[in-house]
């Protein structure tokens, strides 16, 4: 039998996992969090800074991001908190991704989408 993907302590929202997916590019900060959901989404999801936290506080707590203790520049401002994604949470959202290409297909193949267009 194959290994069992991980998963956190409760099923990921979708807001949790668009903070997973803007930090599997870059460790960023609280703000630039906000700014790479909302860009990545064109605008459809919106996160509040009260939301954010509560979900940043939620990822720290399963294991899935870290903070940072490090800065990328003497320069940046130091009140500002840097997060990384952790193995495990790349192999949570990688999950959650390849679940959601399988509702997707299936969604195909019932019509209800368009077929993928070629890049």
């Amino acid at each position: 039998m194959p290994p069992k993907a991980p998963e956190p302590a409760a099923p990921l929202t979708p807001a949790m996992f668009h903070v997973l997916l803007a930090l599997a590019g870059d460790d960023l900060h609280g703000y630039a969090i906000l700014k790479e959901v909302d860009l990545r989404t064109a605008g459809e999801v919106k996160l509040s800074t009260g939301t954010l936290y509560g979900i940043i506080k939620r990822l720290l707590n399963d294991g899935l991001i870290i903070e940072r203790r490090e800065r990328p520049s003497a320069h940046d401002d130091e009140r500002r908190r840097y997060y990384r994604l952790t193995p495990k949470g790349r192999e949570v959202a990688a999950t959650e991704a390849e679940r959601l290409e399988k509702v997707v297909a299936l969604a195909r193949s019932r019509h209800l989408l368009k077929r993928a267009q070629p890049a």
